[in-house]
């Protein structure tokens, strides 16, 4: 799990950014639910949207684990920007790894600077974690696609110029994935974002629905310019997307843990310090040894995913213990901290209002297990 000299001066940066700009503001900007465009451009700058671009393309391209933990250190200052590129890094990692030629040379390099912004559009209002039961369908007209349907919980909605939509190029198909496809939509082609969703965490970067009613679509959007392969193509992608997920879940859980351990030592109760109580230093030491597991277990996943094996069920192991992790820890925090904890004082509160989103997100941790499930049926030769 060795980054090198590059990578570990990469995370250092971001560690630096969120440490500086990201904590200090990071308050205000939840209390409000105000989209931080600031904090935005300065990742842009330090080329956070390109880490999973192709230098050649303009990227930094860096390794899955490096992502990972540079992830972990924009979920520790806060969820919101792990979330605000974390869609846009699956998107470019489809293109570099499915896209045509052309669709790389056109993307690419602006996904990579952050000019333009991507998101996926896989959920819908019926389906859930069902991908191969959705129902958008893209009905071929001539020399373009004519897209019918709605998506929901799409982040990042309202400022992304690229999304990645999941539909239906052939409803027939069976089996239904091989159905499946990948159009590369922009906001130009005339879809609707009809609203943003409230949501309990998860504040400043938006959730939006999407309308499409005889969207026009060019037919050389399909991604890799492959009809039928959607689920397979997005499928893979999703193992970065959960790799992620549990890297935000570990910066979830490092802050509250860092704001425990401080907590623990300046609180005092009975004459002492709360952490020399053994109920409390019980948490403390429940809480480390999770955490410690849980970014073994994402960092492994993401080592899996950089050797170019399969890693769905490594992503899946991964994104279910970090993030069931990061609600214990979350909920343990708020207990070490007492009456303060369910203060908007303090960010314990918002750690506990975050971490529900790593449970369900990219696919509910009750998927998580029917996924690894599957894939230990499968590699054991049954």
């Amino acid at each position: 799990m060795r980054l090198s000299d590059e990578e570990s001066a990469i995370v250092g940066v971001v560690r630096e950014f969120v440490d500086n700009e990201v904590r200090p503001s990071v308050h205000e900007l939840e209390q409000s639910d105000t989209y931080p465009e600031q904090l935005i451009e300065r990742m842009k700058q330090l080329g956070v949207y390109g880490l999973l671009v192709p230098e050649k393309h303009g990227g930094v391209d860096v390794s899955a684990v490096c992502f990972t933990l540079v992830t972990e250190q924009l979920a520790r200052g806060w969820m919101s920007l792990a979330g605000a590129m974390g869609g846009h890094s699956v998107v470019c990692y489809l293109l570099r790894t499915y896209g045509t030629p052309e669709q790389r040379d056109r993307y690419l390099p602006r996904l990579a600077t952050g000019e333009l912004r991507a998101t996926m559009a896989l959920t819908e209002p019926d389906g859930g974690s069902d991908l191969q039961a959705i129902r958008t369908t893209a009905r071929r007209d001539g020399d373009a696609f004519l897209v019918n349907g709605s998506k929901t919980w799409i982040s990042n909605a309202r400022r992304a110029g690229l999304v990645a939509l999941l539909c239906k190029t052939d409803p027939r198909a069976e089996p239904a994935h091989h159905g499946i496809s990948v159009l590369l939509v922009e906001p130009g082609h005339g879809y609707t974002v009809s609203r943003d969703l409230p949501k309990l965490g998860y504040k400043g970067v938006e959730a939006c629905e999407l309308i499409f009613d005889n969207v026009r679509v060019p037919a050389d959007a399909v991604l890799g310019n492959e009809e039928g392969r959607g689920f397979a193509q997005m499928m893979r992608g999703l193992e970065v997307g959960r790799i992620q997920v549990a890297a935000r879940a570990m910066g979830v859980a490092q802050a509250a843990l860092d704001d425990a351990l401080r907590y623990a030592q300046q609180r005092h109760a009975f004459g002492k310090p709360i952490w020399q109580h053994q109920s409390v230093g019980n948490y403390l030491a429940d809480m480390a040894t999770k955490l410690r597991a849980a970014r073994l277990l994402t960092l492994d996943a993401a080592e899996q995913l950089d050797s170019g094996q399969r890693a769905d069920m490594e992503a899946g192991m991964a994104k279910l213990f970090a993030s069931e992790t990061c609600m214990q820890i979350a909920l343990d925090a708020m207990r070490i901290f007492g009456g303060y904890g369910y203060s908007k004082e303090y960010d314990v509160e918002r750690y506990f209002r975050d971490a529900p989103l790593m449970i369900i997100g990219e696919g509910t941790n009750e998927v998580q297990r029917d996924v690894i499930a599957r894939q230990l049926i499968a590699r054991a030769g049954g």
